[in-house]
């Protein structure tokens, strides 16, 4: 992608549940640019998490959460890391903690276990300077700039479900859901 395209996303796709034969939310938004929209796993993991998830999540210090680290791609060319995080009492035993691609993607499999998530999520956006390895990985040159986003998703019951922290090579605009008056 051209520094000059404009690519406007909407966060909402990636909030609900696909239906039966549905592709993912990301191969979908690609393919109606006609573009070829595509994900690595990189890991899933049971880690201590960070700081600001951790506190979503309201977990002890010795509570761990599962991570599902990916490699997202776009017409074949790495265009954001994508790290989605659930807490390892709500993933174990389940394929969250599984290597292996989930059919629907993870909010589909979350509301058939009861986690349907909510309309609205908080979104923190910030900018920094990408690291070596994301430079690596992401195909940047050293001091590269990305765009962090984080998602913190609850359930329509208010239970947090899922923080993604997703580093973006380019920068994205996103449509604000209005809200019913």
């Amino acid at each position: 992608m051209s520094s000059d395209d404009t690519w406007i996303g909407d966060a909402q796709p990636y909030l609900t549940p696909r239906q039966e034969g549905e592709r993912d939310a990301w191969s979908s938004e690609a393919a109606a640019r006609g573009r070829r929209g595509t994900q690595r796993l990189l890991a899933v993991e049971e880690v201590d998490p960070p700081p600001a998830v951790r506190d979503f999540f309201g977990m002890g210090p010795e509570e761990k959460a599962v991570v599902r680290r990916r490699l997202i791609l776009l017409d074949g060319e790495p265009v954001e890391l994508a790290d989605s995080y659930y807490p390892a009492h709500v993933a174990r035993g389940t394929q969250l903690a599984q290597a292996g691609k989930i059919r629907g993607g993870a909010v589909t499999l979350l509301a058939t276990m009861g986690f349907i998530p909510e309309d609205s999520p908080l979104e923190d956006v910030a900018a920094e300077i990408a690291s070596p390895s994301q430079c690596e990985v992401l195909s940047l040159r050293p001091g590269a700039p990305v765009l962090i986003l984080t998602r913190f998703t609850r359930s329509t019951t208010g239970e947090p479900m899922e923080v993604s922290v997703m580093t973006m090579t380019r920068h994205l605009r996103y449509r604000q859901r209005k809200e019913a008056s």
